[in-house]
């Protein structure tokens, strides 16, 4: 039978970490996959979780079965928190996952169940998951550009494609810090896709995953809790990854609010069948230390602090980053940078200029210009600053590298 099957293609992601696993050099700096990674290159453990895991072991008394919904308590805690305490939780629903890809393929098939071969708009450039989940839950996908030509989002652009989505259509939307670009609508432009999901009859389906870490935990949700206020259907797939540092225990929530109670029971009865055919339900460790932060004062306190500080790490490095581009006479790519947020940012290279960039520099990004900005040291950010301006086809950029001294760091050193 296997040998039958014909080749699969293969991530790129992870073909580029296994790359970058191979390559001897001691200088190679690994910027392709998306997680938080202190000073020291670690991906740490959160204080909150490290106690709130303390606590768990402490009382635990069993293993048995959650349910297909998965750990209730959790469940709750994550309405309350993506929704707000004046949210619409009496019709909304919430089903515990395997993280926020979980999620994302949950949320497709009850939209497949109930529309087969919906179509669902996708960000152009995207996540690089977001196609292969919808595509392999049945649904069809279009596209919408994100980016205008300066680099910022294309307000107008994004609302007159949008004009095409058909009722019932469903418009895909990263609520914060969006994954590849770093790029966001502001909130005039939430508005005005609020306003266009009203008239024109499409549902938006938001993924959360990166909120806390853009413009604070509040901030970061007011687009999605707007939403939710106004349209009177709405998906949305959560993820515990990246502002709990939970990478490995898989922890997700996919939401749906609907016009009434009684849609959002059958589309929550839906989301489980399709659970039990898949995993059948999620495991409990992951969603009960979310579960612990949430529900105790002191750890909720703990577990904020500890995001504002990961926060404030990724926007040292963005700016450091823009300092010394700028000092190289990069100004056109510091302006770039400056629109963008959140863990990722977009270099404005090429995908020749992106190979270079790992095969002179040692520097590994994806062909697309995605960089992980939350995993750079800062003491290596001159050096990735000499590297993208080395790839660069400027007449002076090799003469300006080699009168930069190498060990030079810190913006307050380079600027003019």
């Amino acid at each position: 039978m296997l040998e039958l099957l014909p080749p699969p293609p293969t991530d790129p992601l992870w073909d580029l970490t296994y790359e970058f696993g191979g390559d001897e050099r001691p200088e190679r700096l690994n910027l392709v996959l998306g997680v938080y990674r202190d000073q020291t290159g670690t991906t740490p453990v959160m204080t909150a979780v490290r106690e709130a895991e303390i606590r768990l072991a402490e009382r635990s008394d069993s293993k048995e079965y959650r349910g297909l919904s998965g750990n209730a308590a959790f469940n709750r805690s994550l309405l309350e928190l993506v929704l707000g305490p004046s949210g619409p939780a009496d019709r909304a629903a919430a089903v515990q996952t395997v993280a926020g890809s979980g999620a994302l393929r949950l949320l497709a098939d009850l939209i497949c169940r109930t529309r087969p071969g919906t179509t669902v708009w996708i960000s152009d450039p995207a996540y690089v998951n977001h196609r292969p989940i919808l595509e392999a839950a049945g649904l069809r996908v279009r596209t919408y550009g994100w980016r205008d030509a300066e680099g910022g989002f294309d307000t107008s652009g994004v609302l007159g494609e949008l004009q095409d989505a058909q009722r019932d259509d469903v418009v895909l939307l990263q609520g914060c810090c969006h994954n590849p670009t770093g790029v966001d609508p502001l909130l005039d432009d939430w508005e005005a896709l609020a306003d266009s999901a009203v008239s024109g009859g499409w549902v938006p389906f938001v993924d959360l995953a990166y909120h806390g870490l853009g413009d604070g935990l509040e901030a970061d949700l007011l687009a999605t809790r707007m939403l939710a206020a106004r349209v009177p259907e709405m998906l949305i797939a959560v993820s515990c990854s990246k502002n709990f540092g939970l990478y490995s225990d898989r922890v997700g929530c996919a939401i749906v609010i609907g016009a009434s109670g009684r849609t959002v029971r059958h589309a929550e009865t839906t989301l489980q069948n399709a659970a039990r055919t898949l995993y059948s339900m999620p495991p409990e460790h992951g969603a009960a230390v979310v579960t612990a932060i949430l529900q105790d004062e002191g750890l909720r306190a703990a577990w904020r602090a500890e995001l504002e500080v990961m926060r404030g790490r990724i926007m040292d490095n963005r700016a450091d980053l823009i300092a010394h581009l700028s000092a190289l006479g990069c100004a056109e790519q510091a302006r770039t940078l400056a629109r963008q947020k959140g863990m990722f940012s977009m270099l404005p290279l090429s995908s020749q200029q992106m190979l270079r960039l790992r095969r002179q520099y040692a520097v590994y990004g994806t062909t697309s210009g995605r960089i992980n900005i939350a995993g750079i040291p800062a003491h290596r950010i001159p050096d990735l600053a000499r590297g993208i301006a080395g790839v660069l086809d400027g007449p002076d950029t090799a003469d300006r590298l080699r009168m930069l001294p190498r060990q030079q760091t810190g913006p307050a050193a380079v600027l003019p």
